[in-house]
């Protein structure tokens, strides 16, 4: 029972912080602050520290999962909501195809940075002439007619134009979870059901939210490298701007998912519906 009233307690809180307007219409540009100005924080942390290295727990475990962590929870918690609701698996799928295409364009959006590097890349061998000093960057030959797998394979080095893809991807599932959670609180006030697997699901996509942010914050902070980390922030809130912003707001079709919570708040009153119209001017910025 403490338990059950603790996960409401929290639930609570965090879906009616999500689900405000200043939330909702601010927190792609504290994102963009994040990424412009995250990366001074190098001056003042350590680099002796243990997120310094690229080969602790969190990079390895959830960084490089990113989207399949994101698709886990936020896809079960949309799944169980819209079906809870409105007991239609034709609705439900409608709004978990939301994630297939926000995962379309990040997988599209990586294989042309990928092509992009590898048209504007260059293998380059180290040489160590004389002693290794700490510190010291090697002396870099050009090797000319390698690929890009060709020169990872040799153990030399390739340098492109890059775009950071961890940033990208960061700040498109951070802006993704904020958009798919901020339902939740209107939801509640609504009088909606929410049981125990309901709110846990919230709590999890919640603290998910929340890891994704330090993980931004480490990657800027500790391995800072500008322009690349901009561009991939650029790309990331450009995308959701598109999806969430742009075409989910032309409403449900064939062709268009719609925006989160359509269809499944307006289910009550008249007066619902107003707070629905509410819901979805929120979505403005």
């Amino acid at each position: 029972m403490f338990l059950n009233t603790v996960l409401v307690v929290l639930t609570d809180l965090a879906a009616r912080f999500l689900g405000t307007a200043l939330f909702r219409r601010h927190f792609h540009l504290l994102l963009s602050a994040l990424v412009m100005f995250g990366p001074m924080l190098s001056l003042w942390v350590s680099h002796h520290s243990i997120f310094a290295k690229r080969s602790h727990f969190l990079y390895r475990m959830f960084l490089r999962s990113g989207w399949g962590w994101t698709c886990v929870f936020v896809g079960s918690f949309v799944f169980l909501l819209s079906f809870s609701i409105r007991r239609s698996l034709s609705l439900s799928m409608r709004h978990l195809s939301r994630l297939g295409v926000a995962g379309g364009l990040w997988l599209g959006f990586c294989k042309l940075l990928d092509l992009l590097e590898n048209a504007t890349g260059s293998c380059y061998e180290p040489l160590q002439a004389g002693p290794v000093v700490a510190n010291e960057q090697p002396l870099l030959v050009l090797r000319e007619g390698e690929s890009k797998s060709e020169c990872m394979k040799a153990g030399m080095l390739w340098r492109g134009y890059e775009v950071s893809e961890d940033i990208f991807l960061l700040c498109l599932c951070c802006l993704l979870l904020a958009e798919e959670t901020a339902v939740f609180g209107p939801y509640l006030n609504l009088g909606g059901i929410s049981d125990a697997p309901l709110r846990i699901l919230f709590l999890f996509c919640v603290l998910l939210l929340g890891l994704w942010v330090f993980l931004l914050l480490c990657l800027l902070a500790y391995f800072p490298q500008f322009p690349t980390q901009l561009l991939g922030g650029a790309l990331g809130c450009l995308s959701w701007r598109g999806l969430y912003q742009g075409w989910y707001r032309l409403g449900p079709s064939w062709y268009c998912p719609g925006r989160p919570g359509l269809g499944l708040l307006n289910i009550k009153a008249s007066g619902s519906e107003a707070e629905d119209a509410q819901v979805n001017h929120d979505h403005c910025n």
